[in-house]
């Protein structure tokens, strides 16, 4: 049986669902292809599920610094598994309402595995598809180092299926499930020891946002070994990891793997359709998210560019706006698009580091900084600074990044992107009358 349709999105992901229920708001006939939980990775076993933690995480610090506010608390223990099963409620939950929301829009959701046969047409099991437009939207996964023993260890995806908090654990990686999950373990109680293969955390950020993440790690109390190389994980009673040179790195109850990702692609018949990814898998597209093949796009995590999940659900509205909406250079644009990392404290970025401002406007970059104790932290013995910078070009100084490290940053970075990607000047932030007392003033303050 062939079944036809406007277009056919293949992954029920943020990017997918996105493309999908826009498509179908403009009346198109679509498809959806999903063999698991609706949600994609931000849902499952991302974004969502993480953020829960990163609270619990959030908690417990507050605990410890609650006494300084004249609160006699005592921080007992943790129950991890109660947590668990709260935040796994949780998401099954959110499962349901995007199923019902693809019914809602009339999105008919196919269970299974999608494969070209031809540019135009999938294969679902014994159903065939064909449509005008097709998406990919498959995302991606975890990687898992080739190194002998790394089956004994866990990537992101096994975090969320921990009944228990390892007592002693080395996360490896410097990126930001690296940062994220092992704050989390740190303020939840584990040992952490973060191993790193070059000399700091989150090596694409403005070093003034790593370098002050990982003093802020280590007062926390969590281990970070630079420049490693790792040649082994070897379980002997419990877990140790070996350098290339022979000596352990140490001996750990776990082992968490956060070495980046990878697409998911491989039994999608790519080559049946013409497609072709680049040297790493990814499924390359032009600006209107169209690959070499026409009538063929991809969107979110697969394309390799922005793994992020406002980007994958941009990308995928904005391409059936173009397809189905009438608004024919209606794209995503990949510039200033802003990040969190949701740390302790929490980062936000937008915009150009000092580093690619300086080699991208030369001599007209102009920096502004700040440092500061947050007032919540003036009655605490503990003084955690938060830190600042405005990156500007031209002798009009615009605003070309903003980075941000300090409690309140993931709220606050929303705002402050909206007025660097309408082009706003150092003066524009002047001429802004500041909130005070907080934190996000300091912005608007700089001199």
């Amino acid at each position: 049986m062939t079944m036809t349709y406007d277009l056919v999105v293949i992954g029920g992901g943020s990017g997918g669902l996105a493309a999908a229920q826009r498509a179908a708001e403009y009346g198109a006939r679509v498809a959806l292809v999903e063999s698991h939980r609706l949600g994609g990775t931000c849902v499952n076993v991302g974004c969502v599920p993480k953020k829960v933690m990163w609270h619990a995480a959030g908690l417990a610090h507050a605990l410890d610094e609650a006494p300084a506010y004249g609160f006699e608390v005592e921080r007992g223990e943790h129950d991890w598994s109660a947590l668990k099963r709260a935040r796994d409620a949780y998401v099954l939950r959110l499962n349901g309402i995007y199923e019902r929301n693809l019914a809602r829009k009339q999105v008919e959701l196919i269970r299974g595995r999608a494969r070209f046969v031809a540019p135009r047409r999938l294969a679902v099991g014994e159903t065939l598809l064909e449509a005008r437009n097709i998406v990919i939207a498959t995302g991606g996964r975890p990687i898992v180092p080739a190194l002998p023993g790394a089956g004994h260890g866990f990537t992101s995806d096994g975090f969320f299926e921990l009944e228990q908090r390892p007592e002693r654990i080395a996360v490896v990686g410097s990126g930001y499930v690296s940062v994220e999950l092992g704050g989390v373990f740190a303020a939840l109680g584990s040992r952490v020891t973060l191993i790193l293969r070059g000399e700091r955390v989150l090596r694409d950020f403005d070093p003034m946002l790593s370098e002050g993440l990982m003093a802020h790690m280590r007062a926390q109390g969590i281990e970070i070994l630079t420049q490693v190389t790792l040649a082994e994980l070897r379980r002997d009673g419990d877990l140790e990891l070996l350098r290339h040179d022979g000596r352990s790195a140490g001996r750990f109850d776990a082992v968490l793997w956060a070495m980046g990702r990878e697409p998911v692609t491989e039994d999608l018949d790519l080559q049946r359709a013409g497609v072709s990814p680049d040297a790493q898998g990814f499924t390359t597209t032009d600006l209107f998210q169209e690959t070499n093949v026409p009538g063929i796009f991809a969107v979110g995590d697969v394309t390799g560019r922005e793994a992020l999940t406002p980007v994958a659900i941009a990308a995928g509205r904005r391409l059936s706006d173009r397809l189905f909406g009438g608004q024919a250079e209606r794209r995503l644009e990949y510039d200033f698009i802003p990040t969190v990392i949701f740390t302790h404290p929490t980062i936000g970025t937008v915009g150009c580091t000092e580093a690619e401002a300086r080699a991208r406007f030369g001599e007209s970059v102009k920096v502004y900084t700040t440092s500061f104790v947050p007032l919540y932290y003036g009655v605490q013995d503990e003084k955690p600074r938060s830190e600042m910078k405005l990156v500007t070009a031209g002798a009009e100084e615009r605003v070309v990044g903003v980075h941000v490290i300090g409690p309140g940053a993931d709220e606050m970075l929303q705002g402050f992107a909206v007025a660097v990607r309408m082009g706003a000047r150092k003066v524009d932030f002047d001429d802004t009358v500041a909130i005070h007392p907080t934190s996000a003033e300091e912005l608007v303050t700089l001199r």
